[in-house]
């Protein structure tokens, strides 16, 4: 029986957590969606997010083929009542019903890690089984650990364009737009050029991206091999398309297992996983809070709010000078209310980064003028109250100057 999957918590009484966040947990403007859009527009750092999603996925897809391959059992052995056949049944029975757990390995409960565990153990005794070590095991290996053995695979043969053999090509890896290297910053991380997003994490069926019902086809082992391979072409290679800088022994030690040990089970990724998940909690999520638990808008909106509000005061104060060396009546000065309230509205959105207007509406700007419902209610209550603070001393600041300029009394030059 599959497990639904996970929903957001609505009585969280604080900010959510990175795990929180990856494992779709959390409403708008904090749920996934809105982490991978500031991961692309604002940190310049989509290919680490990217490549702790297209892992998860991985784990997700052995779960899929040992639940695949459960089925197979029950359905050829339908005489259960054998010691044998009951005990295979027990042990795959263990590994395809759980969700990704979204933390580093150290969260996990022992439960759990015991389950990840127990899945790649078998998905490497298997491997050995079937044949599908590494190249040197017989004459059709290709040198890169996808040698496909003797009888016994419950797998088609693999294809060079299907896995990174020597004919491999970077364009066929997991849904990736950029056809050249990153351009590397000064820092530990690479930045990526604004693409974007992925056409199957921004398609209609990112809910279900995650999710542990069964795919539209049967998962094969080949399509184990294939993931892994591609994860190691597209992310940790040295010139790969979309290269994310990690520690040397953690690269080198993936690659040994994918081309010379021929493993594919999920375990390969575990330091990676967890090195990549520490730096967006360490680097990237904290800022993600400020930008939309504490503002509800982006930075060209913030940009766009500064020069609004510079210009509009700068007009204000020219056109109330004149007003009062040209001795005005008041009734005309009264024109300055307009730039006056524009230009410290503005300049206040811009020093808050939060849209006082908009958010007592429920409104948070999710990319340039691209506008989405504000679902998580500790962010709703919180920017609500950011809101009224910035509305407060905004509307002071601007009635005492309105009222400097309309009453100073005037004097003709």
């Amino acid at each position: 029986m599959d497990t639904p999957p996970p929903q957001a918590d609505y009585t969280r009484n604080r900010l959510p957590t990175l795990q929180e966040v990856l494992s779709r947990r959390t409403a708008a403007p904090v749920d996934l969606f809105s982490f991978y859009i500031y991961m692309r527009d604002q940190q310049r750092s989509v290919d680490y997010l990217d490549f702790w999603l297209d892992v998860s996925q991985h784990l997700v897809l052995c779960r899929h083929y040992v639940r695949d391959l459960r089925r197979s059992v029950l359905i050829e052995t339908p005489e259960l009542e054998k010691a044998g056949s009951k005990r295979s049944s027990m042990i795959l029975d263990q590994f395809g019903e759980a969700h990704d757990p979204a933390g580093p390995s150290a969260s996990l409960t022992a439960e759990e890690r015991g389950r990840d565990q127990h899945l790649s153990a078998f998905l490497r005794h298997e491997n050995g089984g079937n044949g599908n070590g590494n190249g040197n095991g017989n004459g059709n290996g290709n040198g890169n650990g996808n040698g496909n053995g003797n009888n016994g695979s419950p797998s088609a043969p693999l294809t060079p364009g299907s896995v990174g053999g020597a004919n491999h090509s970077p364009q066929s890896s997991l849904g990736s737009n950029q056809s050249g290297p990153l351009q590397r910053g000064s820092g530990d991380r690479p930045l990526g050029s604004e693409r974007p997003p992925r056409a199957s994490f921004m398609s209609s069926n990112f809910e279900h991206r995650f999710s542990d019902n069964s795919p539209a086809h049967t998962v094969a082992r080949a399509d184990l091999r294939s993931s892994a391979e591609k994860i190691l072409y597209t992310y940790l290679l040295a010139g790969s398309e979309r290269e994310i800088i990690l520690p040397q022994g953690i690269v080198n030690d993936i690659t040994v297992a994918i081309e010379e040990d021929g493993r594919d089970d999920p375990e390969v990724f575990d330091a990676a996983k967890d090195y990549v998940y520490q730096a967006m909690e360490r680097d990237a999520f904290p800022g993600f809070l400020r930008s939309k638990a504490l503002g509800n808008l982006v930075p060209p909106s913030i940009a766009a709010r500064l020069i609004l509000g510079l210009a509009a005061l700068t007009g204000g104060l020219w056109a109330g000078f004149a007003c009062i060396f040209l001795d005005r009546p008041k009734h005309i000065r009264c024109w300055l209310i307009l730039p006056f309230t524009i230009g410290v509205y503005a300049l206040a959105s811009q020093q808050y980064s939060i849209d006082p207007i908009l958010a007592m509406l429920g409104l948070s700007e999710l990319t340039f003028m691209r506008w989405t419902r504000i679902r998580e209610p500790y962010v709703r209550r919180l920017l609500l109250k950011r809101a009224m603070t910035v509305l407060f001393w905004t509307v002071l600041i601007g009635v005492a100057v309105i009222v400097l300029f309309i009453f100073v009394p005037g004097k003709r030059l």
